[in-house]
């Protein structure tokens, strides 16, 4: 075999190698592609969005969506909407309450909508923080329930914004679901009272 010929050889073998190499990188996007963009469960469609919160159909938790409804899944930690008249579907992360011990499940409703809500310990805070302040005023910047709150029936509970981001997505709260103040603005207009709240 002569230099020319080896030389071509050489080239030829890089090529290709590049060639298949190529391929190789581009077979996770075509399997990707392949994925259907919507996999089937027995309950119908299962959709997720970017951070991987399941979105839900409102049926197998409410038996009407009279006044809208709201989930709060405690366990994937987001909080699900359904308007009415079923135009509306918003879907957040929320922060949830530190414990078992802390958190309520069950149904209740939206009794009070409340912007720059005040904000008071409940007994129980208290005592586990004798340091907390006896009351903070709506619209101030450290207020735990930012700059609106959804009051439930259940007596100390609240759907509420938070000015302290870093709660979102985690377990830290003392009993109340927290929102993004962004988010609890979009949902606030949208509910009301007597819109049915259900934490599972």
């Amino acid at each position: 075999m002569g230099a020319d010929q080896s030389k071509k050889l050489d080239r030829r073998t890089l090529l290709g190698c590049a060639a298949v190499g190529l391929g190789a990188l581009a077979m996770p996007a075509l399997a990707q592609e392949a994925v259907p963009a919507a996999a089937t469960s027995p309950a119908g469609p299962v959709r997720n969005n970017i951070s991987s919160f399941r979105m839900l159909d409102w049926q197998p938790y409410f038996s009407s969506l009279r006044k809208g409804a709201i989930l709060v899944d405690t366990t994937s930690r987001c909080l699900h909407f359904w308007s009415e008249d079923q135009s509306s579907y918003l879907l957040f992360p929320t922060s949830v309450p530190l414990s078992d011990e802390l958190t309520r499940r069950g149904r209740t409703e939206v009794v009070q909508k409340v912007v720059a809500p005040p904000w008071r310990p409940t007994p129980s805070m208290r005592e586990r923080n004798p340091e907390w302040p006896d009351f903070v005023p709506g619209g101030a910047p450290d207020n735990p329930l930012g700059t609106h709150a959804l009051y439930l029936s259940w007596t100390y509970y609240r759907i509420h914004g938070t000015h302290d981001t870093r709660k979102i997505g985690r377990r830290s709260s003392n009993g109340c679901i927290g929102l993004y103040n962004e988010h609890i603005q979009q949902l606030f207009p949208l509910t009301n009272v007597g819109t049915q709240v259900l934490l599972i």
